[in-house]
């Protein structure tokens, strides 16, 4: 059995259930440095749970095509994850609604260029899935010494693709 997912782009209110969406989006809340920066304030709810703190990590994730066969989804239940792209690339971002401690039916979503993601906390999401090389992010996550990973193997896979 084949099971098919279509592609759809990230909007922010498409992703709210999931995340939040990082970018420049309307007008700035704020103009500062002089007049020349436009500042687009507090854009994601960071939460990083009683016993973590805010880390900056860098990944370099090796670039996937489509179509992508989608075999492991993933959630942080300790705190959420900022992945903020270091290249004008899009990437394909997966998420899933939680089904009594399962992921359910997953959508995926093409981000455009410069656009981030910040996942919830306890959010079901596909691995980090660069479409171009180099697959450089800023991830914006918890640190912590209590388990923060749990992993959902899709057997069969679901097929995504644009």
């Amino acid at each position: 059995m084949t099971r098919r997912i279509t592609t759809r782009p990230l909007t922010a209110r498409r992703f709210a259930p999931f995340g939040d969406v990082l970018d420049c989006a309307g007008e700035p809340d704020k103009i500062i440095n002089a007049g020349l920066c436009g500042r687009y304030h507090d854009r994601a709810t960071l939460d990083f749970g009683p016993d973590g703190r805010a880390g900056i990590s860098l990944f370099n994730a090796t670039p996937r095509s489509l179509p992508y066969a989608l075999d492991l989804l993933e959630r942080h239940p300790q705190g959420s994850q900022a992945f903020i792209p270091m290249t004008e690339h899009p990437f394909l971002v997966i998420v899933a609604p939680d089904d009594g401690g399962r992921p359910g039916a997953p959508l995926a979503f093409l981000t455009a260029p410069h656009q981030g993601i910040n996942l919830h906390r306890g959010t079901w999401h596909g691995v980090l899935t660069p479409l171009f090389a180099p697959g450089l992010f800023a991830v914006v996550d918890r640190i912590g010494d209590t388990p923060n990973l749990e992993e959902f193997f899709l057997d069969p896979p679901y097929i995504v693709a644009a």
